[in-house]
Formats: C-alpha cells, sequence, structure tokens
C-alpha cells in the first residue's frame, strides 16, 4: 500500500468500500511498523511528518492524515495510545490498585528496601552551579523527544503551545523566582515552530510572564532566553518539511493582507527573508536523535564541565551512607 487511503468521489460501490478497507488496514499496519521503531510517542500531526518521511503521504495531505489517524484510533484499527497523551488534559486521582497477594506484597516491600537508598536525593543538582535552567517546547512531540535528555540532565520541560494554562506559567514562574533568590542565572530555553511568531517568541516569552509578575511576585527581566530551534539552517541541513504557507491555528494566514498582524515588522521581515512558507516544530520528529543532540549541545553549552558526574559522584556517596545505615538498622532488629 502506497498514499492515503480515499474512496471516489460519490456514493461508492461495495467494491470500492472493500478497497478502501484493505488500504486503511495496510495504512495501519505500516504505523504500528513505524511505531515499533520509536522510543517516544508523537501526536496525530507529528505521525504525518513520520509518515510523510517515510514517502506515504505528502505535505498536503496532513489534515486528511491526521484525520483519518484519529478515526482509526476511534474505531479500533489504531490502539488509541498510539498518539502522545496530552497531559494537559490528563485525569487525576485515579486509583493505584495492587495486584499481589499479601505474602508477595510483603516479600516485595522487604526486597525494596535494598534498593530504597537509590532514589535518596538531599540536595538539587543546580546547588552547586551557577545557574539554572527549564525547556520550554512549542509541540507536545518535542515534549516526549527532549523528555530524554532534560531528565539527565534535571532540567524541567514543559509544553507551552499558547501558554494558555495561567497555573503552568505561574509555577514555572515560581521556580525561576526560587532560584534567582539563591543567586542563579536562570535559563528558559525554547524550541518550536520556525515561523514569524517564532521566531519573535523570546519577546513573547518575556511578555506573557511579566502579565503575572504581580501576582507571582517575580519580574522576568533577568530571565535568559535562548531559543535555540527550529532555525533555517539546521530545517536545511536536516530535509525537515516547509509548509507553503504562513496559515495559523485559527485558520487565517499572516501572508495575507487581511490578517491584522500581517503589516507588523516582524511579519514583514520574515516574508522578505523566508518567503511565506514555515516549518512546524513537529517536523523534527523525524530526524530524532538529531533533535536530542541540538538540545542536549544547547543545555550543555551552560553547564561546566563534568557537571553531570561530579553530582553523580556526590549523590551516590550519600546514598551509600543511606544504605550502610538501612543494613545497620536491619540488624539491630528495628523496623527500616
Amino acid at each position: 500500500m502506497s498514499g492515503l487511503p480515499s474512496l471516489p468521489r460519490g456514493r461508492p460501490t461495495q467494491t470500492a468500500l472493500a478497497v478502501y478497507q484493505d488500504d486503511v488496514q495496510a495504512f495501519c499496519a505500516r504505523i504500528l511498523e513505524i511505531n515499533s521503531s520509536l522510543d517516544f510517542r508523537v501526536s496525530s500531526r507529528g505521525w504525518c511528518y513520520l509518515l510523510e518521511g517515510s514517502h506515504i503521504i505528502t505535505k498536503g495531505e496532513f489534515d486528511a492524515a491526521q484525520r483519518l489517524i484519529n478515526d482509526c484510533r476511534k474505531n479500533g484499527d489504531l490502539p488509541i495510545d498510539i498518539c502522545a497523551v496530552d497531559d494537559k488534559r490528563a485525569a487525576d486521582g485515579i486509583e493505584d490498585i495492587d495486584s499481589n497477594e499479601i505474602e508477595d506484597q510483603a516479600s516485595s516491600i522487604v526486597e525494596s528496601v535494598q534498593y530504597q537508598h537509590l532514589y535518596y536525593t538531599p540536595f538539587s543538582f543546580w546547588d552547586d552551579l551557577d545557574v539554572y535552567i527549564e525547556l520550554a517546547v512549542e509541540k507536545i512531540d518535542l515534549k516526549g523527544l527532549f523528555a530524554g535528555v532534560a531528565s539527565n540532565f534535571h532540567v524541567p520541560i514543559a509544553n507551552i503551545g499558547g501558554w494558555s494554562d495561567i497555573n503552568g506559567r505561574a509555577a514555572m514562574m515560581h521556580r525561576f523566582a526560587h532560584w534567582e533568590r539563591e543567586g542563579k542565572q536562570c535559563i528558559l530555553l525554547y524550541c518550536g515552530d520556525h515561523d514569524p511568531g517564532g521566531l519573535q517568541i523570546s519577546d513573547f516569552l518575556r511578555s506573557n510572564m511579566a502579565e503575572l509578575k504581580g501576582a507571582v511576585g517575580w519580574d522576568p527581566r533577568h530571565l535568559m532566553i535562548d531559543r535555540f530551534g527550529l532555525n533555517a539552517d539546521f530545517i536545511e541541513a536536516n530535509g525537515l518539511t516547509w509548509i507553503e504557507n504562513l496559515e495559523t491555528s485559527k485558520g487565517k494566514r499572516l501572508d495575507h493582507p487581511s490578517h491584522p498582524d500581517h503589516f507588523k515588522l516582524y511579519v514583514q521581515a520574515y516574508l522578505k527573508q523566508f518567503g511565506a512558507r514555515k516549518c512546524e516544530a513537529n517536523a523534527l520528529v523525524v530526524r530524532p536523535e538529531a533533535g536530542r543532540e541540538l538540545c542536549r549541545r544547547t543545555i550543555e553549552k551552560y553547564l561546566p564541565k563534568g557537571a553531570i558526574a561530579d553530582h553523580r559522584t556526590r549523590l551516590n556517596a550519600i546514598r551509600q551512607e543511606l544504605r550502610s545505615a538501612i543494613l545497620h538498622r536491619l540488624a539491630e532488629g528495628q523496623a527500616p
């Protein structure tokens, strides 16, 4: 099967419907095959880039492919979790039920004592550094893609597409406020779309935080904002997909004079340099290793050499002290 499954115009015959269903099944099978090679979840939009990269669809078929993928998730042709979960809409308070019998659970608890020290973290990675870093992305696909890198460097990562969540914005500001009081240079790394707004993101992010400075009690004027992607040279070097328009999420086009922002300087400057085209951050899912390396290099340029290794050495030493204390208590016959 190649191409996006489609029905002929008009009322389809039974034969046409049967052919279409076969094509849909083959389409789903290809998605499952690609998914088996991924180590992160992508959104339905991210799947469009992966399918384009596999020469199954063209960029003009992205919207139709998204609809088909979501339809297949609804009817069971694809697993619902084939796409990344939007954790902003996830439910809280779900019960966590133990499946072990009592004796098995007791054994598990006793055995866990042997490794509980590995979770002991009495100090922060950032305590002895001059900086504190957080990572923000425009799309949920990038959160999944960068999560491992961010975790390795103890960098919080958030999907801030649209900045619609005031609570999330305020929580980030509170963290920056804490570390700024500790004398750290706070840094927000950002990776998002290559479009007129994306290239102006530093101004937008700072002004959006400044809206809450009265409520939070922190002013972002000293915050360093580093937009590290997507950039035109990276897009070209990695063969990422350009979309030949500047349509916004509301369906309007910045490249059309009727758009209220069309004649703003930042839009006109973008059109002059890049033309009426953009590259969505989701496109990065087809080059995961290049994307992770970009993220890794960006974080590392703000850290002293060996910072991670030094932190792990210090942490391992104190965790071993805790392990010795636990074993000593057990040897005395006391509760751990």
